[in-house]
């Protein structure tokens, strides 16, 4: 079986070859002198001024996205992409205390239902053990009562000084004095309703936490693990995991801060600094 480093050998290798072997078919390389003497005219000459002006001026217009590019390119060569399993840097037991905070408005209480379940059973195999799992929703789901889960439904007449809307009004009420049970030292693992947790994931979230070196992370979310409903937008959605792997592990791994973009699931962030943050309009400003 190949290892994890020849498997992203392979994968640089591949994309190396896909994007020269594009270059060199759009024709931005050139390898015969005869093709470089089929394009040696003055352009100006041939188009005049305002055509000219205007056909350089959509080639420059391919230069916006080039941030973006570099940074996928980065990430996607830098950093192994196919790492092995995740090892635990240290005890679970002598984790802090982490809460994995669920935003849904509650139109699908069984799909919540079947998730927390599952994700409850994947910490409890990893050995995580101070931990609660906050579903903070719109309606009412009825979850179970246990002790590691906790259910917050959001009033319907509650407003933010900000006038913050859905998910950032969510997670503000989630905030407030009489709503908020935990601590400064406590983590937040912030997740949609459809996101479930992999072991892998679990032990990244507490190797972050035991780190203590930065108080806000973002992790990988990928799709299609289960039943796959409809190709065409399961292949569009491969995009955005393409995105997590190479812009923004590099931004983050590299520059320790969201220089480009930042989603807004799947967030590790420290309570001490949520409290902090102002959700306006669903634009989070750090303060």
């Amino acid at each position: 079986m190949l290892s994890s480093w020849t498997k992203h050998l392979l994968h640089c290798t591949l994309l190396v070859f896909v994007i020269s072997v594009f270059e060199i078919w759009s024709g931005g390389v050139k390898l015969s002198a005869d093709v470089q003497n089929t394009y040696n005219f003055n352009p100006w000459e041939r188009y005049g001024f305002i055509w000219c002006f205007m056909l350089y001026l959509l080639r420059c217009l391919t230069f916006l996205p080039l941030p973006q590019v570099l940074l996928n390119f980065g990430g996607l060569t830098l950093y192994n992409a196919f790492q092995d399993k995740v090892v635990l840097k240290g005890s679970p037991l002598l984790a802090p205390f982490i809460c994995i905070r669920i935003v849904t408005r509650g139109d699908y209480p069984q799909l919540v239902k079947a998730n927390v379940a599952r994700n409850m059973a994947r910490c409890l195999e990893t050995g995580l053990e101070n931990f609660i799992i906050e579903v903070v929703t719109d309606k009412s789901v009825g979850l179970p009562v246990h002790r590691r889960i906790r259910e917050v439904v959001v009033p319907k007449s509650y407003k933010t000084k900000t006038g913050a809307l859905f998910k950032s009004r969510a997670l503000q009420f989630c905030l407030e004095d009489n709503v908020n049970i935990l601590a400064d030292c406590d983590w937040v693992v912030h997740l949609d309703e459809e996101t479930l947790l992999t072991e892998n994931s679990i032990r990244g979230v507490l190797n972050f936490v035991l780190d203590g070196k930065h108080q806000f992370g973002q992790g990988l979310i990928t799709y299609a693990n289960e039943e796959v409903v409809n190709w065409f937008t399961t292949l569009a959605d491969s995009f955005r995991v393409a995105d997590d792997m190479g812009k923004l592990r590099l931004q983050l791994s590299m520059f320790h801060k969201p220089l480009l973009s930042w989603k807004g699931s799947y967030v590790v962030t420290q309570v001490i600094i949520l409290v902090k943050i102002y959700f306006h309009k669903q634009i989070i400003v750090v303060h």
